[in-house]
């Protein structure tokens, strides 16, 4: 009973040590609250069967992060104890001086993690709770959802899994605990604020060097991953060795500067000894030997969280803004035609596959028992062709040395796809695309996926001539135009070929008819209808009568779900694991502040008494932790902007019109996270400057 007493008495006396602590318990309770119960959430939210199934499989990967980011708060939680029961040593060696067995100091500290565990889990789940309809409101915008029938919820399986996951976490912080105080000496615990760290200074001319060489590695990584011909042709293994460089040499960079930026700063007199800067720079060196590790964890993860939460909300907004351009009919019919008796070993086709490869999609149609006279209109029929002769080593000319760097895996031996420029023109206008005209001795090229069009307009811009079905023809445009015939969330054609079509209808050789695409609409005003004439074309019931039938669709309603999943899916995980990560990183420099802030309140006092004024204390104090805060974000930023380069390679496809607003929504983040932190930091350091400690 006692010792409860005492263990209340104790939070209460230190509340202002625990603010931190509380903060982000009460952040990481709430966030891993929010995103376990999403399923709850979306259960009373009116989609479709495909939207529910999304979903589940989204809610099973947030489930599977869930267990990443359980180690990340839990290593986050062990480090705040840390300093907390730092914070306490002179108390701890009152008690021991007392009597008191460290058995018993155990008990109090397993007392007080009790305590705050169920005040933190208690808020927690409050904020989390609340927090969790506005994630509805989300889903629903995302999935486009009725709301008519949305009541306010509680999710059971996050808060089980939510007390299971932290009741663990505070386990390990008791152990940890006990095993460190069973370790105190009574000695030490006196005079560990009595301890400092000597100020090192480290040798100029070595600092210099280690700057340049770190300097000179992230050049090297930084070219690797924004030059187009290097990042395309990355390797995994290529990219590990770019992690570990890139590390590295944030590391080297922080050990040099640390160096450096002292000297520097001592030569300047006019700066270094005006008001209290000498002590802040001081102050800062004084602990630089332990800061150099901790600030380069925390900026590669500040570095991970803005490329983390930049790409992900990027690709959300790239796949919704893509929908329209990108999937304008309602629906596209594709088959396989005229497959050679010859490929049926090596591909496996049936009899009955290459019998039906030789029939129409119209004819197609009518033996699946389907009247495309009822349910389509504004039908565009497209005829695909290859010729042997013309590939992507004949098609990039001198720049086929530049495409294999690029794309080394690619099959460089595989026929370019041909269209008649009328037929191509017919779907253009439905989808929306400008038309063209050629010569009889010219083509073009139209594509959307941007680093091969860059590789083919080098090899257009020298006019590479093309012998197409024996016909010699040269590229009207020096540069590939902008168009697609593939339906998509994302930009993935990478060049067809357009000719007149006459090079088609006379040619000396035989064309070789690979696919027929039909593109149409649906006879159809309303949503109901659309979905009800989609099921027929969709009906899976097709591929069990009709095995044989090489004939595949997409649609504008199965593309919009799957990219609203996808884009989903990516949105919510990447904002999980980048606040995660923002929080871990702004909470260990703000412990790490306060640590160094509790460790100097004897050298605060000591200038209060030879004259320095609170106000000057103040600043100093501001300046020191806005130093250590500022300086790994900025190094982040400076990583970042290489890294978003490279994310925009590996994300081409979706598109990178919207990753300005995505960089803006994470800067957001970073201001009301990180500077919140910042800003709680500072006013409780200066609440531990002001103590009177004997």
């Amino acid at each position: 009973m006692m010792l409860c007493k005492l263990s209340l008495k104790n939070i209460k006396k230190s509340f202002k040590d625990y603010t931190i602590y509380f903060f982000t318990l009460i952040l990481g309770v709430a966030i891993f609250y929010v995103f376990n119960a999403i399923d709850s959430q979306t259960v009373l939210l009116e989609t479709k069967q495909s939207t529910y199934d999304i979903i589940e499989m989204m809610t099973q990967t947030l489930s599977a992060v869930s267990v990443l980011v359980s180690f990340i708060l839990g290593f986050l939680i062990i480090y705040a104890s840390r300093f907390l029961i730092k914070r306490r040593n002179k108390e701890f060696a009152i008690y021991m001086t007392l009597g008191m067995g460290k058995r018993k100091i155990s008990m109090i500290l397993f007392i007080e993690t009790i305590i705050i565990g169920l005040l933190s889990l208690g808020v927690g789940l409050g904020v989390g709770v609340i927090l969790s309809q506005l994630m509805s409101l989300l889903v629903a915008n995302m999935f486009e959802a009725d709301m008519t029938n949305f009541v306010f919820t509680f999710s059971k399986g996050a808060l089980i899994k939510t007390i299971i996951y932290f009741g663990i976490m505070y386990l390990l912080v008791m152990i940890f605990n006990t095993i460190q105080i069973s370790r105190c000496k009574l000695i030490d615990l006196i005079n560990a604020n009595k301890r400092s760290e000597k100020v090192k200074i480290k040798n100029p001319i070595i600092c210099t060097i280690i700057f340049l060489i770190a300097v000179a590695i992230l050049g090297y990584c930084y070219y690797r991953v924004s030059v187009p011909d290097g990042a395309n042709a990355l390797t995994v293994k290529d990219m590990g060795i770019i992690i570990a460089l890139g590390a590295t040499s944030t590391f080297l960079l922080f050990w040099s500067l640390s160096g450096l930026m002292l000297k520097i700063v001592q030569s300047m007199k006019n700066i270094y000894y005006k008001g209290l800067n000498s002590f802040t720079l001081r102050q800062i060196s004084s602990k630089i030997n332990t800061t150099v590790f901790s600030m380069t964890i925390i900026c590669l993860m500040l570095f991970v969280t803005i490329c983390v939460l930049s790409s992900s909300l990027s690709i959300k907004n790239s796949m919704t803004a893509n929908l329209k351009e990108l999937a304008p009919a309602d629906i596209e019919l594709m088959k396989k035609r005229n497959i050679p008796k010859e490929l049926q070993e090596e591909y496996g086709y049936t009899d009955g596959q290459i019998e039906s490869s030789y029939k129409t999609i119209s004819e197609t149609l009518k033996d699946l028992n389907i009247d495309e006279e009822k349910y389509l209109k504004d039908q565009t029929t497209l005829h695909l062709y290859t010729d042997e002769s013309i590939t992507y080593a004949t098609t990039m000319g001198s720049e086929l040395d530049s495409m294999k760097k690029m794309y080394p895996y690619l099959d460089y031996t595989s026929p370019e796809i041909i269209v008649k420029l009328s037929e191509y023109n017919k779907v253009a206008k439905m989808f929306n695309n400008k038309t063209y005209s050629l010569d009889d001795d010219e083509y073009m090229i139209i594509g959307d996926y941007e680093s091969m069009i860059e590789l083919r307009n080098k090899a257009l811009k020298i006019g590479t001539p093309l012998t197409i079905f024996g016909k010699e023809l040269t590229p009207k445009y020096k540069e590939v135009k902008d168009g697609f015939i593939q339906m998509s969330s994302n930009h993935i054609t990478d060049g067809i070929i357009v000719v007149p079509d006459e090079v088609i209808n006379v040619s000396s050789t035989s064309p070789r008819l690979e696919y027929e695409y039909v593109v149409a609409n649906y006879k159809a005003n309303d949503a109901k209808t659309k979905e009800e004439i989609e099921a027929v074309f969709t009906n899976p019931e097709l591929n069990n009568l009709y095995p044989d039938v090489t004939l595949e669709g997409t649609s504008r309603i199965a593309i919009y779900d799957a990219s609203v999943g996808l884009g989903a899916m990516i949105t919510f995980i990447g904002l999980y694991l980048g606040i995660i990560f923002l929080i871990s990183s702004a909470a260990l420099l703000a412990l790490k502040e306060l640590s160094e802030s509790a460790d100097n309140v004897t050298r605060y006092t000591m200038l209060r008494r030879i004259g320095a004024t609170d106000k000057q204390l103040n600043k100093a104090l501001f300046r020191q932790i806005a130093i250590f805060f500022i300086f790994p974000l900025l190094i982040a930023i400076i990583h970042s902007i290489f890294g978003i380069k490279f994310c925009t390679f590996l994300l081409e496809t979706f598109g990178k019109e919207e990753m300005l607003a995505s960089v803006s929504m994470t800067m957001l983040f970073l201001i009301l996270i990180y500077g919140g932190y910042f800003l709680i930091t500072y006013y409780c350091s200066k609440s531990i400057i002001k103590e009177k400690r004997i």
